[in-house]
């Protein structure tokens, strides 16, 4: 049975005032769920495997200025390279159930044109092949390493966890491989997946 939007939504407000919620007892599609986001945009919502969905805090003003830095580098690259770039407000919808909203994310021109032009308007069913995730003060490390293993598991390629408060940054890549950049004097590479790009951490000091 698929539950109406308005029906999901009032359970949460009613029964629920947590950060996860547990939706595994109803059977959301990918459409209801795309619905209940357009709903309450003014939430950032993001679908783990399992059908619980984790509400996301807003950003405070140095984690919004150092995503917009980001995206800044990767759109003059995108423009000059090709493919398409999202900021943390585009959800993925991955191969495992799961719907993702990375800080930034670079899809190839080919995996794009394979996105019918009805899918484009929602979830994209698509792993990005490049994203970013930017910790805040308050994120779990652990979770979110986890969360980049997820990525890649599901297909990205490249991905940098970048944690500002400690100026260290874990760079995840499809063949297994994980590195640890110490120091924001640092300059990152898009290695074989964004030939040519680079950003330079000391962009993120404030």
């Amino acid at each position: 049975m698929t539950y109406p939007v308005a029906e999901i939504q009032q359970i949460i407000s009613e029964e629920h005032q947590s950060r996860l919620i547990d939706m595994s007892m109803f059977e959301m599609t990918d459409d209801v769920f795309f619905a209940f986001c357009q709903a309450n945009d003014h939430l950032k919502l993001e679908r783990n495997p399992d059908g619980t969905i984790l509400f996301m805090a807003l950003t405070g003003g140095i984690s919004g200025e150092n995503n917009a830095e980001l995206n800044i580098d990767l759109g003059i690259w995108k423009r000059r390279n090709g493919g398409h770039i999202y900021d943390s407000s585009t959800g993925f919808r991955l191969p495992d159930g799961s719907v993702r909203s990375p800080d930034a994310a670079w899809l190839s021109e080919e995996k794009y044109a394979q996105i019918s032009e009805e899918d484009r308007r929602k979830h994209l069913p698509v792993a990005p092949e490049f994203i970013v995730e930017l910790m805040s003060e308050t994120d779990s490390l652990k979770e979110a390493q986890n969360k980049m293993l997820s990525y890649i598991e599901n297909g990205v390629l490249l991905g940098w966890l970048i944690n500002p408060k400690i100026e260290t940054v874990y760079i995840y890549r499809a063949d297994g491989t994980i590195s640890k950049v110490e120091g924001f004097s640092q300059t990152l590479s898009g290695e074989q997946v964004l030939a040519g790009f680079e950003f330079d951490l000391s962009l993120l000091k404030k």
